[in-house]
């Protein structure tokens, strides 16, 4: 456990000993946004603390500050215990850390409301973090929360799951009126790992519900989907439906890396890519690379 925190905090100090080079405007009218998934915190040592947990998340938080995304989306399990008082007010004051004028999309996962959510434990996430469904704006992105976990345990929140329902139809509805640049949905749950016709498993949305889900959002245009939950990365592609799911900022699985994705939205797309901790940039380059000269032909 030391070794890997003092591990980590040379990594931090090494970090922030670098330059940072401004690229707040591209060429194209580009910006950037940064997916955190799943700080969990407490899963690294299964509750007994969360030192390990906290010190990712830490030199995460100083990242974001550094790179000065658009806006962070942090894709559920925030806490590893839900409801743990504990853990919930270190991620508080850590997530704290980001700089004021970067928004914080904060995400519902299994671990924050219970695998099979209750209207109690979901209106509990209400009053700590605030709403489990929600839709925000930039530059021309629209981006859409949701619950995943309602969608795929919903045995105890069926009026929450058809509410929920309803108003994403609606949400749609009106973000396709503006004709922005993408409409964009962010969730804990991957809809898919592989393929669109996969069979349930734990880390997917049940097949039953995945195929009505994906219809609507293949009708309103929706391209790209951002997930967590399990922990290592996984991107498979419905026809022009991209589901991405992103490895972890705490303890990954499988024997993948902690890391954060960045995406770099653009009129007529959006590029991404996960780095590992151990490999942040100092900066994110927005301008694209001027296309190659042709090699002269003798």
């Amino acid at each position: 456990m030391k070794k890997h925190f003092f591990a980590l905090a040379s990594l931090m100090l090494a970090f922030v000993a670098l330059p940072v080079r401004s690229l707040a405007a591209a060429a194209d009218g580009a910006f950037f946004f940064i997916q955190l998934s799943d700080p969990q915190l407490g899963m690294f040592t299964d509750n007994r603390d969360f030192v390990q947990d906290a010190a990712n998340f830490e030199f995460t938080v100083t990242a974001v500050n550094r790179l000065k995304p658009a806006f962070v989306v942090i894709t559920g399990d925030l806490v590893n215990k839900p409801g743990d008082p504990a853990q919930i007010a270190e991620y508080r004051r850590i997530v704290a850390k980001i700089d004021r004028s970067i928004p914080v999309y904060n995400i519902a996962g299994n671990h924050d409301i219970e695998n099979v959510p209750t209207p109690g434990t979901v209106a509990a996430y209400n009053r700590i973090f605030g709403p489990d469904r929600y839709t925000f704006r930039h530059d021309g992105l629209v981006g859409i929360v949701l619950n995943s976990t309602v969608i795929h345990s919903p045995q105890e929140t069926p009026e929450q799951l058809a509410g929920q329902e309803r108003w994403l139809r609606a949400e749609l509805t009106k973000a396709r009126a503006e004709n922005p640049r993408h409409i964009v949905v962010f969730q804990h749950h991957p809809w898919f790992i592989k393929s669109a016709g996969e069979p349930d498993q734990y880390f997917n949305i049940p097949l039953a519900r995945r195929a009505a889900y994906l219809a609507l959002f293949r009708q309103f245009g929706v391209r790209y989907l951002f997930c967590g939950h399990y922990h290592r990365n996984a991107e498979a592609r419905d026809g022009e439906i991209e589901n991405v799911t992103s490895g972890p900022v705490g303890k990954p699985l499988g024997g993948a890396k902690s890391g954060i994705r960045v995406a770099i939205v653009r009129h007529d797309r959006i590029e991404h890519r996960y780095i590992e901790l151990s490999e942040l940039p100092t900066h994110i380059e927005l301008n694209p690379a001027p296309p190659k000269k042709a090699a002269a032909k003798k």
